[in-house]
């Protein structure tokens, strides 16, 4: 199948690109195009992600180099002009790639679930990260007077290590007025940080069977209904509490856990708050400890977003970017997953970095490739895995 096939086009392969036209239909995003296409369009994006590219102008020049294979790269006949990709990406519906992203996200969930931790249900950590924009460029997307910029609000499943939704806001809405968007799942498990303490929110998690694991902020007003006397080692307090400020209680009128627990690692203290009174306090700080990564997906999206002027200085183009990195982080945690790559995913994006126009099978990349030289995984770059 992969025979005298290029990386990139054996990567790309794994698309389903009978779904991706689908979208394009219901978009109309090939409308009066001639050569350069919605589908040339995404692989053009991704060559340019895993590749590491800087800007368009160093995409472009990319490209040039490699023009006797751009044909065989999935990337059409036609040279790639600046102002082609810069145009599409200023003016195609962007759903079309938000749609797909969707589409990728739900097949890598599905594919890659797994059980870390030993607690029945679906695990997700819903967090955000904030994309600086320069506002001279990008005025639409205004933060504070002198600053602009956008977030991304992910929910990360905990277990499969992908994504399972994300939404983009303006970076000054607030963490918690994202938490809406979650489509909530009998039996799961959500866990979020210390901003999200919107107990309206937290109120429609538990009303649908759902659980949530969430920091508790130092001014919060409650009363102890029951203490839980023996404990396990570094859990200070475990108990059943109920909310006393006039506008909490009436959003959240039942009562829930509060868990005190000691970190040896980072020599803290946490807090949290969380409905599912069948868990331990253990099992509680450990399914809060994994929040950790999604950090590490956050990382990988800045480093890959490089959202320049000339990549399209509007909204949608900036939605396409950001579409286009979840579409290739999914891509290739999907890959690792069907072909039981003995690799992290960091491991993987690693190498394809650096040999997307060569002539290998993917099995012999991965398996031939000496990663000894390569930066170890994003684990030891994170401080503390309750930060």
């Amino acid at each position: 199948m992969f025979q005298d096939k290029y990386v990139f086009a054996q990567l790309t392969a794994f698309l389903n690109r009978t779904q991706f036209n689908n979208y394009v239909r219901k978009y109309d995003g090939n409308r009066y195009v001639k050569h350069f296409t919605c589908w040339n369009q995404l692989l053009a994006m991704m060559f340019g992600q895993l590749s590491n590219r800087e800007s368009l102008r160093d995409l472009i020049v990319a490209f040039e180099a490699h023009r006797a294979k751009q044909y065989h790269l999935g990337l059409g006949r036609e040279p790639i002009a600046k102002t082609t990709l810069a145009s599409a990406n200023q003016n195609r519906d962007y759903r079309i790639f938000e749609d797909f992203a969707f589409y990728m996200m739900k097949e890598a969930c599905e594919k890659r679930t797994t059980n870390i931790l030993d607690i029945p249900g679906k695990k997700y950590a819903f967090d955000s990260t904030t994309i600086p924009l320069c506002l001279a460029t990008f005025p639409w997307a205004k933060f504070r007077r002198k600053k602009g910029g956008i977030k991304a609000h992910v929910l990360y499943d905990i277990e499969a290590q992908v994504p399972a939704f994300y939404t983009v806001t303006i970076a000054s809405k607030h963490d918690s007025t994202a938490m809406s968007s979650i489509s909530c799942e009998p039996n799961a498990y959500y866990v979020f940080d210390r901003a999200y303490d919107s107990f309206k929110e937290l109120y429609r998690i538990h009303f649908t069977e759902s659980f949530f694991v969430v920091r508790a902020k130092t001014n919060l007003k409650y009363k102890i209904v029951k203490w839980k006397r023996r404990m396990p080692k570094n859990v200070l307090t475990d108990a059943e509490i109920k909310l006393t400020g006039y506008l909490s209680e009436k959003k959240y009128p039942e009562s829930f856990r509060l868990i005190r627990y000691y970190d040896e690692e980072d020599d803290r203290e946490f807090t949290f708050l969380t409905n599912a009174k069948h868990l331990s306090a253990l099992d509680v700080a450990n399914l809060y400890k994994k929040r950790w990564l999604v950090e590490l997906f956050f990382k990988w999206l800045k480093q890959h977003l490089k959202i320049k002027r000339f990549w399209g200085t509007t909204e949608n183009a900036v939605r396409i970017q950001i579409s286009v990195a979840i579409i290739t982080y999914c891509l290739v945690a999907i890959v690792q997953h069907d072909m039981r790559l003995e690799r992290s995913t960091y491991e993987v994006l690693q190498i394809l970095s650096i040999s997307l126009t060569d002539k290998t099978h993917l099995r012999d990349l991965f398996d031939k490739t000496n990663f000894n030289d390569v930066k170890d995984q994003f684990c030891p770059l994170i401080p503390g895995l309750f930060d």
